[in-house]
């Protein structure tokens, strides 16, 4: 079993920074890759960055690619989503997912055993 806990959301204008956090609880966190997704009001939840179990290598959505990074420390069982010159297209609740094919990094749903209760950011014009 692993738990997930998402911090770090916020309000913030346009051009702004935020840093994610998820922190992890559980045996083996370090084994498993961790996807963010978020989602937006009205709308399907839709991948954003994934990172394999030892942050080796990393996937970012096409949308979020250039502003958005992933990173982890598995010291502190935790994985960041560092984001930058955000957008108000960005506004979503973002959820932190661990699956346990962790050299996999992809942004299918179904990958992902165990999710976090998600952190919202909103982002002002």
């Amino acid at each position: 079993q692993v738990q997930l806990v998402e911090s770090g959301g916020g309000l913030v204008q346009a051009g702004g920074s935020l840093r994610l956090s998820c922190a992890a609880s559980g045996r083996a966190f370090s084994t498993y890759a961790v996807g963010w997704f978020r989602q937006a009001p009205g709308k399907e939840r839709e991948f954003v960055a994934a990172i394999n179990w030892s942050g080796v290598n990393t996937y970012i959505a096409h949308s979020v690619e250039g502003r958005f990074t992933i990173s982890r420390d598995n010291a502190k069982n935790t994985v960041y989503l560092q984001m930058n010159s955000l957008k108000p297209e960005d506004t979503a609740v973002y959820y932190c997912a661990a699956s346990p094919f962790g050299a996999k990094i992809a942004g299918n749903l179904e990958l992902y055993d165990y999710w976090g209760q998600g952190t919202q950011v909103t982002v002002s014009s």
